[in-house]
């Protein structure tokens, strides 16, 4: 499959769409038009927006602009979760934003949303429940918690860019190589060895080429990209109660200074040091 567009359709009634979407047994590199608020639980996932790839623990609040290609967040989750996502039309309100001045702090955060952003502290916590109260509310209610939503956003500082640049999707589409493909390698072979030839074969590049295409689209070389999957994969076994040995050896990683190396590198912690402060 390659890069798919996304079909939104909210109620005729209402300018947004809130649902609980569950997709994490499908591979969904998708855009669509509309804003998207996405808030997950998990032990720990995948967080692929434009050309960011990294991993969540615990859980994620991130706000997505318009065509901005992105994973769906729940994809590939072994332990339970929850996700709660906003999907809004653009523009939103019509012109209000341009014309009410209270709105000047909810715009700029609309304008921002192209570089995908992510929020925690604090803003995430405060959102994280302002979403769940939303979804006991009339549709007109729902709105004005949505601006208040919007609003607690707009004001937070705990806020990081994913992207330095435009990721809309006007620079993905002359893209013929099917993404989902190279997940799935990567999915099944991050324990063995992954062999870049093999899969630049499978999508029919040769190997330079490959190792361009795939740089641009996740602004990562390969390598890199196997080793930050395995350390993602390496969270969830930690969290299931494994020893970081066994881990190690579990994620392809058989040089236990390796993984450990690693691991501290990609998570800025150590692997004992993350199980005692996330496992329950």
């Amino acid at each position: 499959m390659k890069i798919q567009k996304e079909v939104v359709l909210p109620d005729g009634n209402q300018s947004f769409k809130l649902f609980e979407p569950r997709l994490r047994n499908h591979f969904f590199w998708h855009y669509h038009p509309e804003y998207e608020l996405v808030y997950v639980e998990a032990a720990t996932g995948i967080r692929h927006v434009g050309q960011h790839v990294s991993s969540y623990v615990g859980s994620d609040l991130v706000f997505i602009g318009s065509n901005i290609p992105h994973l769906n967040f729940d994809y590939g989750l072994k332990t339970d979760y929850k996700q709660i996502v906003v999907q809004l039309r653009k523009p939103f309100l019509g012109d209000a934003f341009q014309q009410t001045p209270e709105f000047n702090r909810i715009r700029q955060l609309l304008d921002r949303s192209y570089r995908g952003l992510s929020f925690g502290g604090e803003t995430k916590i405060e959102v994280a429940e302002q979403l769940r109260y939303m979804r006991e509310l009339n549709r007109f209610d729902q709105l004005l918690q949505l601006l208040k939503v919007f609003q607690t956003l707009a004001k937070s500082e705990e806020v990081v860019e994913l992207n330095d640049r435009d990721t809309s999707v006007k620079l993905f589409m002359n893209d013929k190589i099917r993404m989902t493909a190279v997940y799935n390698y990567i999915h099944q072979n991050y324990n063995e060895h992954p062999d870049v030839n093999e899969i630049a074969e499978q999508v029919h590049l040769s190997t330079a080429a490959f190792c361009r295409y795939f740089k641009k689209q996740t602004n990562m070389t390969f390598t890199d990209f196997v080793n930050q999957y395995r350390i993602t994969q390496s969270k969830t076994l930690l969290l299931q109660g494994k020893s970081v040995s066994e881990v190690a050896y579990d994620v392809g990683l058989e040089s236990l200074s390796y993984f450990s190396k690693l691991f501290k590198k990609i998570v800025g912690m150590n692997a004992s040091d993350f199980r005692k402060q996330y496992r329950i």
